[in-house]
This record gives C-alpha cells, sequence and structure tokens, in this order.
C-alpha cells in the first residue's frame, strides 16, 4: 500500500503541499488558541471547547486555500466521484498521471487514531473498496480510480495551540482501520532535496520556469591571489544551476 500511495500521490511532486499544509495549520491552531484566550471571557471548559470548534473551522479554511493554491479543486456541487454521495465539508481533488486524489483534512484524537466518522469521511471512504483487504481472485489487485487520503491533525495534550503529529493516511471502506499511515516527516523522507519545478512565470507566456537543483558537489573557493587557482569555470562555487 505504501509504494501504491506514494506513485499515486508521490511525495517528491506534492512537497510543497505538504509543507505548506503543515506551516499554515500550526498557525491557524495557534492563532485560534491566542483568540479564545485574549478575547472569549469564558471559563476553561468552554474555553477548550470553543478552541477545538474554533482550531478545526481555521485549519479547515487554510486546508482548501492552500490546496487550491497548489492545484487541488474542490468537488463540484460536493459530490464524491462516480456516486451520488455528498460531502459536506471541503474535500479537493488532485490527478496524477490519470489517478485521482480526494485529499480531506480530519483531526484524530491522538496521533494513529481514527478521526470521527462523520457523514463526509463515511462518504469518501467508499472510494477505497478495492484497496480494502479481500481475496484477490482475478489478480488485478487495487483499480485505478479516485482514492480517498486525508490530511490528518492531532493537537499537543500537554501545549496549548500546539500540534502533536501530522500524517497522512488512508482508511478502509468499512472504517475500521488504516489500510496506511505515516507520520509527515516519514512520509516525505528522503525527498527533501528533490528538484521542484517552480510556478510558471506571470507574463501569461505559457513558458516553464526552468528545473534547479542542486549540484552534488560543491568546489571550494579559491583567492584570486592563489598562485594555484584554476580556470574562471573551475572556481564557480554558485551551489543552484538551472538545469
Amino acid at each position: 500500500m505504501e509504494k501504491f500511495l506514494k506513485r499515486r500521490f508521490p511525495p517528491a511532486l506534492f512537497k510543497n503541499l505538504f509543507l505548506d499544509l503543515e506551516d499554515q495549520l500550526r498557525a491557524a491552531a495557534l492563532k485560534a488558541h491566542d483568540m479564545v484566550r485574549e478575547h472569549s471571557g469564558l471559563d476553561a471548559k468552554r474555553s477548550r471547547e470553543l478552541e477545538g470548534q474554533a482550531r478545526f473551522r481555521m485549519m479547515e479554511k487554510s486546508f482548501q486555500e492552500i490546496c487550491e493554491l497548489h492545484g487541488g479543486s474542490l468537488l463540484a456541487d460536493g459530490i464524491i466521484p462516480f456516486s451520488d454521495l455528498r460531502v459536506f465539508q471541503p474535500f479537493m481533488r488532485f490527478e496524477h498521471l490519470g489517478q485521482g486524489i480526494i485529499f480531506g483534512l480530519a483531526a484524530m484524537p491522538e496521533a494513529k487514531t481514527l478521526p470521527i466518522k462523520n457523514r463526509s469521511r463515511k462518504a469518501g471512504v467508499t472510494l477505497n473498496y478495492y484497496l480494502s483487504p479481500r481475496l484477490d481472485l482475478d489478480g488485478t489487485g487495487p483499480k485505478i480510480g479516485d482514492i480517498f487520503v486525508l490530511f490528518l491533525v492531532a493537537r499537543d495534550r500537554e501545549k496549548a495551540g500546539k500540534i502533536s503529529e501530522f500524517a497522512v493516511g488512508v482508511i478502509d471502506t468499512g472504517y475500521e482501520q488504516y489500510l496506511f499511515y505515516d507520520p509527515l516527516d516519514k512520509y516525505l523522507e528522503g525527498y527533501a532535496d528533490e528538484p521542484v519545478i517552480a510556478p510558471k512565470p506571470s507574463s501569461g507566456s505559457g513558458t516553464k520556469a526552468p528545473i534547479v537543483s542542486l549540484k552534488r558537489t560543491i568546489k571550494p573557493f579559491i583567492p584570486p591571489e592563489s598562485p594555484d587557482q584554476g580556470s574562471e569555470d573551475d572556481s564557480d562555487v554558485n551551489d543552484l544551476r538551472p538545469e
């Protein structure tokens, strides 16, 4: 399942999406905490309840905005593809090499626990029918079609306004267990220095910006006055170059 998901939702291609989500959702959680603490005037119990509601709604807004910025599309009319099932929270659709990913946000009570099953998530996991364990008598394995993936958030129970874990998860169609669960840092492991395609220029020409990558080796700088100085090409230590 890990290899299947990483082929369909490749960390190298969507790395910046995940990193932006992590950054913005951390900020939203802290903002919700500060807002309730400074302006609500409520007792501790009511403050915690209000903060939980505010935190998720503010993260949900950031989730949709960041996904749209990275090319995700809100489900048309809130309908799960290939069904008449409706969702009531922002599920975003991405596509890579013909594979559709329906991407949602969910809060976990704590790391690695299933998020609360609501109508939207229950509708979403129906897409994971062919990913769920069953006898593979015809040898076809997972079918190519939209699958439902969650960006999972667990708040820090010890530090108010903080997040203890972000993760990427896929829940089985019976909503009983994770078919796949990776903390975000593990999901992105090995992809931190992958080349990234820069956004298209705003001139409207449609020309892609060059891919920028790190050189494998960096040559030491040789001062001009050194008698051992080589050619100009040898002394170039710029560590970024267009390919």
